[in-house]
């Protein structure tokens, strides 16, 4: 069987940064983030407590966003004194109202929900992640044991006294070297964390974590990919820099993207990414799988759908089943669905076909880097899994629930119409030879395509390098356009002219 091709693509634009993992030409993760909200999981706070629950066992802290941040009881570090303690720990015992705690974000604030902090800080390099308040030795369990002892073996020789370290997925077969910078880099940032903090008041930013790009380069991009493509120069440079200090030998992986063609549509990424969003999803035989977030959990339903079978009744079902199965792991991670799933399975009424399935849906999520738990396949067809929940997906970033049905449908937001429609139109006039090009658009996305003074327009026409005239026609759909007339400068412009003429 030929080796998995596996790919990192990352896009930026003046909207957003995408991240797509592609394996075998297929998506298999995307991430995005909007330029002006970047993601908050891993930044460390100064936070001052705002409310004390001891009928919740938790704490509210101000750090400084629109909802307080949410810290459980479990999350909170307590003392020597404390630990030694023969009674339960109590909330109301450790912290009080008006009190300053340093606290990094765990999980993104979602919804109505603030974000979820904790107390034992971690900080993230490319071979480790240090707990300054931790005293654990740790090694990935996805590493081959061989690799495990002898890096349990550097460990041993440099973790600090009285500090936590895990040696990450990405040390294989990293040198003792290696460790130790990053381990200085993780101590000096620790440092500087403590310094601000110190002089600081609450609430407080003292740490931001990497913004999406260099991120995902620093924690998933790995010897097992064939290549990086980036179609941000800056970006570029930035990760080339940052790998010549931690995998040099990684640099001749990534590419900088030069075509006039944009990059996700290249790939097919785009097309990937829209279809990602459909709530049916077809298997290879005929069946399909239909997927349905609520607020509790996600319920995922198999069906036959067109697919007969050829033997039996028994042999049909299972044989969708197993192709849901992958597929369904293929969606939960695509999507990034987490917290409770629920996975409604076609009746199966043979035990070993149960059996099969159960053992086919854990190997099919193996290659999840987030952590799951899956439950027994029930003789209903019921199969109940977690999956942690840190941020959110892609389906949440892109949708906004719809002010007419109250969050029984989702729609497209009115910002990702308007990104998508100004991606829509470059791809138009870089993928045709003509010069200029007149578009009419709905009155309601004009103002962001075109700005004030026409400066989003000018910066699509530099990117282009075309001319580009834009008239509001209310009959064309906000999220699209209608070409009038492409051409020389010359001759689209008297048409621009002429037809202004004939609106004014």
């Amino acid at each position: 069987m030929d080796a998995e091709i596996k790919e990192m693509m990352i896009s930026a634009d003046e909207d957003e940064v995408r991240v797509a993992i592609v394996e075998d030409s297929k998506l298999a993760e995307i991430y995005i983030e909007r330029i002006d909200t970047h993601s908050i999981v891993g930044n460390v706070y100064l936070g001052k407590v705002k409310d004390v629950l001891p009928g919740m066992e938790a704490s509210f802290i101000d750090i400084g966003l629109r909802k307080n941040a949410f810290l459980y009881v479990d999350e909170v570090l307590f003392s020597e004194e404390e630990m030694e303690s023969t009674t339960p720990l109590k909330i109301q015992h450790m912290l009080k109202k008006g009190q300053d705690v340093l606290i990094q974000v765990t999980r993104e604030p979602m919804g109505t929900k603030g974000a979820r902090v904790t107390t034992f800080i971690s900080l993230a390099g490319k071979y480790l992640v240090l707990m300054p308040y931790g005293d654990v030795l740790g090694v990935s369990k996805r590493l081959p044991e061989e690799e495990k002892k002898k890096l349990k073996e550097f460990g041993k020789k440099i973790k600090p006294k009285n500090m936590g370290l895990i040696i990450r997925t990405a040390a294989e077969g990293a040198k003792l070297d290696d460790l130790k910078k990053d381990l200085n880099y993780l101590k000096r940032a620790w440092n500087m964390i403590k310094t601000k903090a110190d002089r600081s008041k609450s609430p407080n930013l003292i740490y931001s974590e990497e913004e999406l790009a260099l991120k995902m380069v620093r924690d998933v991009f790995a010897s097992d990919f064939q290549r990086l493509i980036i179609d941000c120069p800056q970006r570029y440079k930035k990760i080339m820099s940052y790998l010549k200090k931690t995998n040099p030998e990684f640099r001749s992986k990534v590419q900088l993207y030069k075509d006039s063609m944009p990059l996700f549509d290249k790939f097919n990424i785009n097309s990937q990414i829209e279809s990602s969003l459909n709530r049916k999803v077809w298997l290879r035989s005929g069946g399909h799988i239909s997927i349905d977030p609520t607020e509790a959990l996600t319920a995922i339903d198999v069906n036959t759908g067109k697919y007969v079978g050829k033997t039996s009744l028994g042999e049909t079902i299972f044989k969708t089943n197993l192709e849901a199965a992958d597929e369904v792991a293929r969606q939960i991670r695509l999507r990034d669905i987490g917290g409770i799933v629920v996975i409604d399975f076609i009746d199966m009424i043979d035990p070993r076909h149960r059996k099969k399935l159960f053992q086919a849906f854990n190997n099919a999520l193996a290659c999840d880097r987030t952590k799951s738990k899956v439950v027994e396949i029930s003789k209903l067809g019921l199969a109940e899994m977690t999956r942690k929940n840190v941020s959110e997906g892609i389906m949440d970033i892109l949708y906004e629930t719809c002010s007419c049905c109250k969050g029984t449908g989702k729609i497209p937001s009115k910002e990702t119409i308007f990104i998508n429609l100004k991606r829509k139109l470059y791809a138009f006039c870089v993928s045709n030879p003509e010069r200029a090009f007149l578009f009419k658009i709905h009155p309601d996305v004009a103002d962001f395509v075109i700005g004030k003074n026409q400066e989003k327009l000018q910066k699509l026409q530099k990117r282009a390098r075309k001319i580009v005239y834009i008239v509001e026609d209310s009959s064309v759909p906000s999220g699209d356009f209608e070409l009038v007339v492409k051409g020389s400068r010359t001759d689209v412009r008297k048409i621009y002219i002429n037809l202004m003429k004939t609106i004014d």
